[in-house]
Parts: C-alpha cells; sequence; structure tokens
C-alpha cells in the first residue's frame, strides 16, 4: 500500500496531468481522463472494473430509452398515447433504478443475511450506484438531457478523484464542464492547494490520530477507564473527519485542476450546535441525496414525517456497510433529529452556544462508538467502559502516556476543526504572501512522502463503504 500511494504521488498523477494539459481539444481530455480513472480503478480492483463498466452502460442505454419516451410525451397530442409513452418512461426509470440497486445489494449487503456466497464488495461502489440514481431520477424529471456519449458518460461515473470515496457528484454538477470546461491558472493553483491541504489531513493528521485510536479501541476494552475509552472514541472522531474529508478536499482539488467542480462534501461539522446542523455540514452530498431522492419523495415535512425520518435514518446508517451496527448508528440519529423536531431544538434556542456545541459534539463522539463496532457484545462492553460500569476508575496511566504523546497533533487537530484555515487564508492575502504558498504546498508534499515511507496501510476510512 505505501508502494502504491507513492506511486500514485510521484508517478500517475503527474503523467495524468501532464497529458491532460498537452491535449487542449476537450474531446482528447475526456479521452484521457476516462483511461486514467479505468487505470486507477483496475489498479485496486481489476476485476470488479467489468461490472462498473456493466452498470455504466447499461444505464446509459436505459437513460436513452427513458427520454424517447418523455419526448413521445410530451410532444405527443393524444392523451392516451402520451400517459402510456409516461407510463413507459417510469418503467425504465424503475427498472433500471431496480437493477442499480440490485447490483449494490448483491455486492455489498449479501453478508447481512446467511448466503451461500459473499462477494468481495467493489470499492466507490454505493458512490457511483447513487450518482447513477440521481442521474436517472434527474432524467426522468426533466432536469438534465440524457448523455449520449459513451464516452462521456463513463467519464461521469468513473472520474478517478470522487469515485472511490466521493463527493458524490450528480450530473447538472457537472454537466456544462463535460464538454465547456476551461483551464483557469487560478483554478489550478487553488486545486493544488485544496490536494495538498487533503493530503496533509490524511497523512499528517488523521493516520497518526487513529494509530492511538486503534491501539485503545483495538485492544481489551473492558479493560478501559472512563477517560481511555473516551480518549480512544475521540481519537477516532478526528480521524474520521480529518481522513474522509481529506480524501473530499483531494477529490474537489483534482476536480478543480481538471476544470471541475465538484460540490463541497464537509463545513465544520464539529463546530454545529445540533445533531440537525451536523448532518448539514457533515457529509453534504449523502444527506442531499437522501433528502432529494428518498425524504421529500417520501413525503418530507408535510406527510408521515416521523416514519420518513425513520426510513431514511435507517438507511443513512445501512449505506454505511454490511452490519446492523451501521443501520443502529443511523437510527440513533435518527431518534436524536426526531426529539429536536419534537422540542429540543426550541428548549436549546435559550442555550448558549458554548454549551450546544460541546452537547452536540459529545452526542456525535459517542455515536462513533456505534459505528466503529460491528461485534455488538463488543460495543456493549466498551460503552460500559465510557460510562464507567466496568470498574475501571476514571484514568490509567497508559491513557495518560498516548494523550501525552499525541498532545500537540490533537489540540492541533481540535482547533483546526474550527474555520481556523479562513482566517490565515485571509490573513496571508491580506499581507501579500501569496507567493510562498507554492513553496508551503512542495514542503507538506515531501514531509506527507516522508510520512507515507515510514507507514504500514493506512488506505482512507470511506474505501469501505
Amino acid at each position: 500500500m505505501i508502494f502504491a500511494d507513492l506511486l500514485f504521488l510521484f508517478a500517475f498523477l503527474p503523467l495524468n496531468l501532464l497529458l491532460y494539459f498537452i491535449f487542449k481539444n476537450t474531446m482528447y481530455r475526456n479521452v484521457v481522463l476516462v483511461g486514467f480513472s479505468l487505470l486507477f480503478y483496475a489498479w485496486g480492483e481489476p476485476v470488479m472494473i467489468l461490472l462498473l463498466l456493466a452498470t455504466t452502460e447499461i444505464n446509459r442505454i436505459f437513460a436513452l430509452f427513458i427520454e424517447k419516451q418523455l419526448n413521445i410525451r410530451n410532444a405527443e397530442n393524444d392523451r392516451l398515447k402520451s400517459a402510456k409513452a409516461g407510463f413507459r418512461a417510469k418503467m425504465y426509470t424503475a427498472a433500471a433504478i431496480a437493477i442499480t440497486l440490485t447490483s449494490l445489494a448483491v455486492f455489498k449487503y449479501s453478508g447481512l443475511f446467511a448466503l451461500p456466497f459473499r462477494p468481495s464488495l467493489p470499492i466507490g461502489i454505493s458512490f457511483y450506484s447513487f450518482q447513477i440514481i440521481s442521474y436517472l431520477v434527474d432524467l426522468y424529471k426533466g432536469k438534465i438531457p440524457a448523455q449520449k456519449s459513451r464516452m462521456k458518460f463513463l467519464m461521469y461515473v468513473s472520474l478517478y478523484p470522487q469515485l472511490i470515496a466521493g463527493p458524490i457528484v450528480r450530473y447538472e454538477h457537472i454537466q456544462h464542464d463535460i464538454d465547456n470546461r476551461k483551464i483557469k491558472p487560478e483554478n489550478v493553483s487553488e486545486g493544488i492547494t485544496r490536494f495538498v491541504i487533503g493530503l496533509a489531513k490524511k497523512v499528517l493528521i488523521a493516520n497518526q490520530i487513529g494509530a492511538a485510536g486503534d491501539t485503545i479501541l483495538g485492544g481489551n476494552v473492558s479493560a478501559l477507564p472512563v477517560m481511555g475509552a473516551w480518549l480512544g472514541i475521540l481519537f477516532f472522531a478526528l480521524q474520521i473527519y480529518y481522513d474522509f474529508s481529506g480524501y473530499s478536499d483531494m477529490a474537489i482539488g483534482l476536480g478543480r485542476i481538471f476544470g471541475f467542480k465538484f460540490p463541497e462534501n464537509f463545513n465544520y461539522p464539529y463546530i454545529s450546535q445540533s445533531i440537525s446542523e451536523f448532518w448539514r455540514r457533515w457529509h453534504m452530498t449523502l444527506g442531499g441525496f437522501f433528502r432529494d431522492y428518498v425524504y421529500i419523495p417520501l413525503g418530507g415535512n408535510r406527510k408521515r414525517v416521523w416514519f420518513n425520518l425513520a426510513v431514511v435514518w435507517f438507511l443513512t446508517g445501512l449505506w454505511h456497510g454490511a452490519s446492523w451496527n451501521f443501520a443502529l448508528w443511523g437510527m440513533y440519529f435518527g431518534v436524536l433529529i426526531m426529539l429536536e423536531k419534537a422540542f429540543l431544538l426550541k428548549i436549546a434556542e435559550k442555550v448558549p452556544a458554548a454549551v450546544k456545541i460541546p452537547v452536540t459534539f459529545i452526542l456525535v463522539t459517542f455515536g462513533w462508538s456505534l459505528f466503529y463496532f460491528t461485534d455488538f457484545e463488543v460495543m456493549r462492553t466498551f460503552i460500559a467502559s465510557l460510562i464507567g460500569l466496568n470498574g475501571n476508575g476514571f484514568y490509567d496511566i497508559v491513557s495518560l502516556n498516548l494523550l501525552y504523546d499525541r498532545l500537540f497533533i490533537v489540540i492541533f487537530a481540535v482547533i483546526f476543526c474550527a474555520p481556523v484555515y479562513r482566517y490565515i487564508e485571509k490573513g496571508i492575502k491580506k499581507i501579500k504572501l501569496g507567493w510562498a504558498i507554492p513553496f508551503a504546498n512542495a514542503a507538506l508534499i515531501i514531509l506527507c512522502a516522508i510520512m507515507l515511507v515510514g507507514e504500514t496501510n493506512n488506505p482512507f476510512l470511506y474505501y469501505r463503504f
């Protein structure tokens, strides 16, 4: 994995950028991106690339059928024929979505049930499946046209910067950029800086904190004191934020370099003053998907609100993995959001932010224990340690030493959970230090490379989901 990381950083990516900028024609640039995207995916999943290609082509063909029937429906003067065309368009849409969801269910969720087989999980299948579903639904609603080019549709589905772990990019987000994107020096510069920030988040913060968290959470959780248990889950809370937001930054940065504008995926979620606000800031493209394609079609806030929320949060949890603990994690947040809608938000209006932010953070951090442990017995034992029921006291020397060893990076990570960087960026512009950014980027890349050489296998956490 170390070799693969360094190969991507110093060979694959530079070669991709070189070829991309050599060609000035958008069509050739599309070919370059598709070629490197398939190579990138095949590097980790040589067999599963066939599933990606088959899913893409099947849905491309269905999309053409859907658009044809929609055109007939809209042009037909005969009401009966128009209704029949509309019905066929709806059936084609339902069939295409059913095929995509069936593929996702077979390859991702077979482990939930006692099936005689259990195929390996194709990386990124949750992300590209949701992108395809959003494309089909938006096409049926008339928000976008069908993409007739096999090459361009494959590029939309397989674009490697965000293929593996998001953000979930809807077709309308890049519809214009597929044919008309312009490469601007300022965008390339911003993209490089965003990519480097994401890389540094992963390598310099997430990996270091994650190693300490694994030491605690991967050990004998029944022997943990209260402080040790909370320290372990705090480490994981910071790790998953910097790991996942780091990947999103890298994807958004690469997209900007290539001329695409991908949607933001994180907006400093750990400064939220409620659980509802947290989920407006955390994994924003996933939340937007469930809002627009599940919650609102079920009735949204108009009818059966509690049922709709329960469905959305059960699916949100289960989306993260083929284990019932993820469903429990999703329902935990669903219940909290229901309580907020019912009365907590009204009560919280009178509570200062200095209280609401830490309370929200504690609730979210506790929730990560439901996310981390797939074994329910281990989870129960860990939660007992969290609340002091295992009789291990409040702290021990091991926990103190781990905190002392990681104290600087933990403080740094906590501080940068707030929008501190925005003020740093404004300060750099104000005192005209922009010329130093390329040197800072180069230094961070070298430092990350040095850290990768000394590390073991540390893939992005959301590669699993």
